[in-house]
């Protein structure tokens, strides 16, 4: 019965006190209820672990039969194999060959175009023989676990589910040795290779202190009290009487811009991208109102009450309350002073019209923030900055601190689900929550709650130096470029001395963020004069990989699409050409083969890392890769050894890459790690 099988499996599930599905093994009460399988000769099978109707708890023939068949087994197929696998293994089966993942395949023939990717929704654009049963689906809306469900429909649901996973898989590797696709053959092999070790990762967990989660949120804490007593203050110096909500987009942007719409409904209709400036700044006055400070005085009409009794015909009072719409209810009028309210900045293009006014995003604020600086404008720079703290922190404690504490198990660990489907380039993603979106650097708080589990362990994160920059340099085989990352030539010290010689005092460290944004299709449009400055001079400096993106124009317009070194893809099938001779969507165009080369760098990398940890019988784990690193935790006296590992894995990267894709890469990939006793004090 040796050969391919293709395999399902039913769990019971948990929810988050906000409703979240919890559905992995991890979470107390979750159980195996059945899995089911099908070979290719058709033989298919069932095995029960769980369920109310079941006669007995002995489960030892059907674990025994469903290991026969895994130790027989050359490619398992899933649909979501990570999910799969963790649930296997926590059970005590055993698999450790390849597998085929169906809706990873699948995503990856989607070229960057979007699709549901559940099992139901690929069968139907297959036209598979596969719908989940009504009955089924409506035993689950009401609230019935799936051990609960009657056996016979469970049953017959999850085999539904193998046949079509299973006809699925037929009909995707006949499309990867088509000749349309046929370039994503090593890219699924790759993508399918790393989902077994992202769910290896998955089910190790990374060991959380929670008395360091309890410190780092009373410190979080203790700061958005402190911070939010100072805004009280900023706000009434800035607008008076009037009552602010710093959350509302709107009332912040009336606190920044110092006008607010007449009407918006209309507002954005006023404005056009590529209007001139003097039409722009005719459109604001037109469209909008300054906005005065304010004092709050008693309203006259209700004498400060909100309401006014009603008078009766006869003159007398009733005892009917109506609502005082002089102060709307409130019993305080505000009048508007003759001194503006707010900071009185301009927004500098359409670009920053918003729906509420103009923009307040991080990147807003972050930009008036750096133009108060150099303008000495104090009061303004510390309100900005505060508000933007303020933002930060909630997102610290609700994403990251809440989420810790909601998701990490009775084990002590957070077990870190990477999943290589989300994100449009391959890149991986991660939720529960999302340690994606943590500031990069070793100074953010929350990193030294992660620990080793062992008690002198260590952790130890290898991260890519200036991954993207060395991706554009080979894609672009751009001569100067190489020479920079030959010599070590200081890239963002170079891009502060354009900036602060076109006027604009910047350090190195503020300088960063521009140095690569050009590769990510940044022109510099919205931004000041002098960092535009830099974005002009990137294309000059760097002809090759203008040169490139040049190429990348005429490759979607004759093509539709982009298709990368290593075979992946990506469709633009409503491209067009401007007049001035560019193209729509021209930023992912540039984007997408920087990110997605990087992206495949790293998970060779991971793939590399593992491998040789495992030839050389060390006990120190991967336990999680954020964005081009990776975090390892390693067992006592083994930190030399594991850092030999990373090493030579980067020894062995580019013959390794010129195996895996016939390309070779001639752009050194350094590889710097640094340890520490937690994921923040590595150094």
């Amino acid at each position: 019965m040796a050969g391919i099988t293709t395999l399902d499996i039913e769990n019971t599930t948990a929810k988050t006190e906000t409703g979240k599905l919890l559905l992995d093994p991890f979470t107390p009460d979750n159980k195996l209820v059945l899995v089911c399988t099908k070979q290719d000769d058709g033989t298919e099978s069932s095995f029960w672990f769980h369920h109310t109707e079941m006669e007995t708890n002995d489960t030892s023939e059907a674990k025994r039969l469903l290991q026969e068949q895994l130790d027989q087994t050359t490619v398992l197929v899933c649909h979501n194999a990570q999910h799969e696998l963790i649930w296997l293994w926590d059970t005590g089966f055993e698999y450790t060959g390849p597998i085929f993942d169906t809706m990873l395949v699948e995503y990856l023939f989607q070229r960057g175009q979007k699709s549901p990717l559940s099992l139901e929704a690929v069968a139907e654009r297959w036209e598979l023989d596969n719908q989940k049963m009504g009955t089924l689906k409506e035993q689950l809306r009401k609230g019935l676990s799936v051990d609960q469900i009657d056996k016979d429909e469970l049953e017959k649901y999850c085999l539904a589910d193998v046949r079509a996973t299973q006809e699925l898989a037929r009909g995707l590797r006949k499309k990867m040795f088509s000749t349309e696709y046929s370039s994503l053959q090593n890219i699924i092999e790759l993508t399918n290779t790393l989902c077994v070790l992202l769910a290896t990762i998955y089910y190790r967990g990374f060991s959380v202190d929670k008395d360091a989660l309890r410190q780092v949120k009373d410190e979080f804490q203790k700061e958005r009290q402190g911070l939010l007593m100072s805004l009280e203050k900023q706000v009434y110096d800035l607008v008076g009487d009037t009552p602010i909500n710093l959350a509302s987009p709107e009332q912040l942007s009336s606190i920044v811009y110092s006008r607010k719409p007449h009407d918006k409904s209309t507002w954005v209709g006023n404005f056009s991208k590529y209007m001139k400036k003097v039409d722009f700044d005719l459109a604001v006055k037109n469209n909008s109102s300054v906005v005065y400070k304010t004092t709050a005085i008693s309203c006259q009409d209700c004498q400060g009450k909100g309401y006014n009794l009603y008078v009766k015909k006869d003159g007398t009072v009733g005892k009917a309350k109506r609502i005082c719409h002089t102060c709307n209810h409130t019993g305080i009028v505000y009048i508007p002073q003759k001194k503006i309210a707010g900071l009185k900045f301009s927004a500098p293009s359409a670009n920053w019209v918003a729906n509420h006014g103009f923009s307040t995003n991080k990147l807003s604020l972050e930009l008036l923030e750096s133009v108060a600086r150099r303008r000495e404008m104090s009061y303004a720079e510390e309100f900005l900055h505060n508000i933007r703290r303020l933002s930060a922190l909630d997102t610290y404690l609700s994403s990251f601190v809440e989420g810790i504490e909601t998701y990490t198990k009775p084990d002590q660990k957070l077990h870190v689900r990477l999943a290589q489907h989300r994100t449009t380039t391959g890149r991986l993603a991660s939720d529960s929550p999302n340690l994606q979106n943590m500031p990069r650097g070793n100074t953010f708080p929350i990193k030294k709650v992660f620990r080793s589990r062992w008690p002198s362990g260590k952790i130890i994160e290898a991260d890519f130096a200036q991954l993207e920059f060395r991706a554009a340099a080979f894609l672009g085989n751009d001569t100067l470029a190489k020479n920079e990352i030959e010599t070590g030539f200081d890239v963002h010290s170079y891009t502060a001395e354009v900036i602060t010689n076109a006027g604009q005092k910047t350090t190195r460290q503020e300088a960063k963020a521009h140095t690569f944004a050009p590769l990510f299709g940044a022109t510099g449009y919205g931004r000041t004069q002098a960092e535009a400055s830099y974005y002009k001079q990137f294309t000059s400096k760097y002809e090759g990989i203008a040169s490139w993106h040049k190429d990348l124009a005429d490759e979607v317009m004759a093509t539709g699409k982009v298709t990368t070194p290593t075979g992946r893809q990506f469709a633009f099938p409503d491209a067009k050409r401007r007049p001035q001779g560019g193209i729509t969507h021209f930023t992912a165009v540039k984007n997408y083969p920087v990110q997605s080369l990087s992206t495949d760098i790293v998970q060779l990398t991971l793939l590399l890392v593992e491998n040789n940890m495992r030839k050389a019988y060390l006990q120190s784990v991967i336990v999680n890769s954020v964005h081009d690193s990776i975090v390892i935790d390693t067992y006592p006296e083994e930190e030399e050894r594991v850092k030999e590992t990373i090493n030579n894995a980067e020894q062995q990267l580019r013959e390794v890459f010129l195996q895996k894709f016939e390309v070779d890469f001639d752009v050194p990939l350094v590889l710097d790690f640094k340890s520490g006793i937690n994921w923040m004090n590595v150094v």
